[in-house]
């Protein structure tokens, strides 16, 4: 089996090398073969880490939410009931595959998980969990784990990248671009040569999906989206290993990626841009606010303008929002969200929570989305096009409001780097705290088991094989999950 499938990468390298071997997406996935961890700057390790445990407080928060538990509940149906990968948040234990899209699906939910401003894409949800349902199947080291993770990241921001801006308006990009950053860590962790590589490659874009209309009707695809390319890319990576093919240039070539999804402003240079050199990862942000991103520019704004003017809730009369393109095309057709992980998709709502209450947590959406104050506010929240912040976009996600007052004055609030920036980021402290409001959100997790996750997670280098990340008594909805597959069909 093994010679043949060597035999089957040979051919397909053969053919398409005179044409392909030169290509940014042949060097792409030669870069993600060949990176070790020793190739891998101090600092950048250390933001992959804190990267790492800011993936993790979401996975946990997101385990027990209906969709992911849908998910979870269908992943562990397809088996197996036990196995060597951790579902995050439960008991249960189960296939690569399965344990894949169940955390890759929590992670999604909470809207609380990282993201990377110049390719418009939230790379946690896609590249930890299969990297950490293959460690642990095959029990590879920590260092490994890292590696692969930076890999996954490295090949899915510039994925997204070179996809262009007219690609966000359709698709998302976490569901598209996520597929070969699952594909690239799980690759990296599974040995794969650049050959083999760049099939996973071919093999994880051409199942590359994830359409931005649910969002008119509060749809639960957000977390498919991440579930499956999570699934995926994992599936593109071992089908690669044991010698399937796929195409040589998915991304660029005639009837690739970029032709189907994109119009016109691909750039094939950005999938090699500085690789080895410049490390996408670190450019990556962590999130403030609960909620799109596209909000948070603006919502911090807003707070600087209240803060400046001493200004409170009950005196705005109006807020005119300036923004770019892409907030208009997602946000824009949230105008009265109909439940919470809706109105985080919602500009007013998250203005308004933020302006009540100082920021857009998770239990404000829950216990004040709906509210006769946040809805008042919400109402007065619009949003223009302003040509600077568009222009700047994506690289740079700048924030400006225009703020009426009840008495009549005109105030403008400004902030270059939302809250969570490179720029403006997030201590450990303040990651570990966040890590610890997602777990109480949930329920489940007691804060010592919590804390002491994140402790060795900070410690993940030094691990000689990839183990449970936790072991809490599963709450009752991923209980009620497990029971519920484990359960003989009636």
């Amino acid at each position: 089996m093994e010679t043949v499938a060597a035999d089957a990468v040979a051919t397909c390298a053969e053919d398409s090398k005179a044409s392909e071997i030169g290509s940014p997406t042949a060097r792409l996935a030669a870069f993600a073969a060949g990176l070790q961890f020793e190739d891998i700057p101090e600092p950048v390790l250390r933001r992959t880490e804190d990267l790492l445990v800011d993936w993790f407080g979401s996975a946990v928060a997101g385990h027990a939410a209906r969709p992911v538990v849908s998910i979870a509940r269908f992943a562990l149906a397809m088996g197996p009931l036990a196995g060597p990968c951790e579902v995050i948040g439960s008991t249960a234990t189960t296939s690569p595959l399965a344990a894949a899209m169940a955390n890759a699906a929590a992670s999604h939910v909470a809207e609380q998980d990282d993201v990377h401003n110049g390719s418009v894409f939230h790379p946690a949800t896609v590249v930890f969990p299969p990297a950490l349902a293959v460690a642990q199947a095959i029990g590879a080291s920590g260092r490994d784990l890292l590696a692969a993770c930076v890999a996954g990241y490295e090949v899915g921001i510039r994925v997204g990248e070179f996809l262009g801006r007219s690609h966000y308006r359709v698709f998302h990009t976490t569901g598209t671009a996520g597929t070969l950053a699952a594909a690239a860590a799980v690759g990296r962790l599974l040995g794969l040569d650049a050959a083999r590589m760049l099939h996973a490659f071919g093999s994880a874009g051409t199942q590359s999906a994830g359409l931005w209309e649910f969002l008119r009707s509060g749809a639960d695809s957000k977390q498919l989206h991440t579930a499956h390319a999570a699934g995926a890319g994992l599936t593109a990576a071992y089908l690669a290993h044991d010698g399937f093919t796929g195409a040589a240039d998915i991304l660029a070539g005639p009837q690739g990626m970029a032709a189907g999804m994109s119009r016109g402003d691909a750039d094939p240079a950005r999938l090699d841009d500085g690789l080895g050199t410049r490390w996408a990862i670190a450019e990556t942000s962590f999130k403030y606010h609960a909620s799109c991103r596209h909000t948070h520019p603006a919502a911090d704004a807003l707070l600087q303008a209240m803060q400046d003017h001493g200004l409170q809730p009950q005196q705005i009369a109006q807020v005119v929002t300036h923004v770019h393109q892409g907030a208009i095309d997602v946000l824009g057709p949230v105008t009265d969200p109909a439940s919470v992980h809706q109105s985080k998709f919602s500009m007013g709502t998250v203005l308004a929570l933020a302006a009540q209450f100082g920021h857009a947590g998770l239990a404000e959406f829950d216990a004040h989305y709906r509210s006769a104050a946040t809805r008042a506010l919400r109402d007065q929240v619009t949003m223009v096009l302003d040509p600077e912040v568009d222009g700047a976009y994506p690289r740079r996600w700048i924030g400006k409001v225009t703020v009426t007052t009840t008495d009549g004055r005109t105030l403008h609030g400004r902030i270059d780097e939302p809250k969570g920036d490179p720029g403006n980021t997030l201590s450990r402290e303040e990651l570990a705290a966040k890590a610890q409001r997602l777990a109480a959100y949930a329920g489940g997790v007691a804060p010592e088991a919590m804390q002491a996750a994140v402790d060795r997670l900070w410690q993940v280098a030094d691990w000689p094989v990839t183990g449970r990340l936790l072991d809490p008594a599963p709450t009752p909805a991923a209980a009620a999950a497990v029971a519920s597959v484990s359960a003989p069909a009636a």
